[in-house]
């Protein structure tokens, strides 16, 4: 069901920077200074969601598709007028969202334990519910390699009670998959903990995931890719109190990261360097759970946070498809 009327508005009692520099917009690094914009300040778009996630860029209908799970719904921002609508209800429990090379919605959804396409005439076609004959867990957050794979992740998280999802007994590991083209599913990384986001390097050699679960704190797992696997496992980066969610690379490189902890200094988006040197942080007033790269030039960032949507115009792009495809709006 999709409604027209808009139904959130930013909260009132935000206030954009009256100054720029922004000072929510931090360099911990020269090498950020490049990708701030001196007259850019951090918008709430809106507010209103018990836990957004999954934002998604579609270019070519200028809005932005986002998940609102416990309310087990997906949103619309509409870029043009600036309001936000229903675009799914229920939506099975939706978390991440992405684009495939062809333009088509690709979602992970929690109560259905299963990833979805979305073709163009509004039907939906499943991509995976099961494997070798057990039900999938709570597929978590998804990406689209260019050679049209996808990879997804699979925790249990949408299992432990019925707020985003429905309680239940997981009946396989937490594991990372792939989808190949053919349709084929197979397992390409069981040695994650608490496996959540995810997202290819811009030539696509290195895939991140963040390992959710890992003890004593949170980490970033990078892997070499090569065709359908993976290899050389490594732990990156160590979140310390800030702990990653999702996360996106630009064109050069850097990880920018969902963050934070519930606490003022760590809440918003870290944003890390190549070789995992912190380089930037945008504060924001909540937790950011995932983000994404768009807007008419692709130099927005689009931050999903706990009960808010937010933006900030940057001096880069994403690297990655749902980034950049623009064909078959659906």
């Amino acid at each position: 069901m999709n409604s027209t009327k808009p139904i959130l508005a930013p909260d009132p009692f935000w206030r954009v920077s009256p100054r720029y520099p922004d000072p929510r917009v931090q360099s911990l690094d020269p090498r950020f200074d490049r990708y701030r914009l001196f007259h850019a300040a951090v918008e709430m778009l809106a507010s209103g969601s018990r836990w957004a996630e999954g934002p998604v860029w579609v270019g070519d209908g200028r809005y932005l598709l986002y998940s609102d799970i416990p309310n087990n719904r997906m949103l619309r921002y509409d870029d043009t007028s600036g309001h936000v609508t229903v675009f799914r209800d229920p939506s099975g429990y939706a978390n991440g969202n992405t684009r495939d090379r062809q333009g088509r919605l690709i979602t992970c959804e929690h109560g259905n334990r299963r990833v979805t396409r979305t073709e163009y005439d509004g039907r939906i076609t499943v991509l995976a519910d099961c494997f070798e004959g057990k039900r999938l867990n709570s597929p978590n957050d998804i990406v689209v390699k260019s050679d049209g794979s996808i990879w997804f992740t699979d925790p249990p998280f949408g299992l432990s009670s019925d707020y985003e999802g429905d309680k239940a007994e997981p009946e396989l590991p937490e594991r990372v998959y792939r989808i190949d083209p053919s349709g084929q599913i197979s397992v390409v990384a069981d040695d994650v903990a608490g496996p959540n986001g995810l997202c290819f390097s811009p030539d696509e050699t290195l895939l991140y995931i963040v390992a959710s679960r890992a003890k004593p704190n949170r980490t970033i797992r990078v892997y070499r890719v090569s065709g359908a696997a993976l290899s050389d496992g490594r732990d990156l980066i160590d979140c310390g109190p800030g702990t990653a969610d999702g996360l996106r690379c630009d064109v050069d490189g850097n990880l920018w990261c969902g963050w934070g902890m519930g606490a003022e200094d760590v809440d918003g988006v870290r944003i890390f360097a190549p070789d995992a040197t912190p380089i930037g942080h945008i504060h924001l007033p909540e937790r950011c759970a995932n983000l994404c790269f768009g807007g008419a030039k692709g130099n927005r960032l689009f931050m999903a946070a706990g009960k808010g949507l937010y933006s900030l115009y940057v001096n880069t792009r994403g690297a990655s498809s749902a980034d950049v495809v623009d064909v078959g709006i659906f």
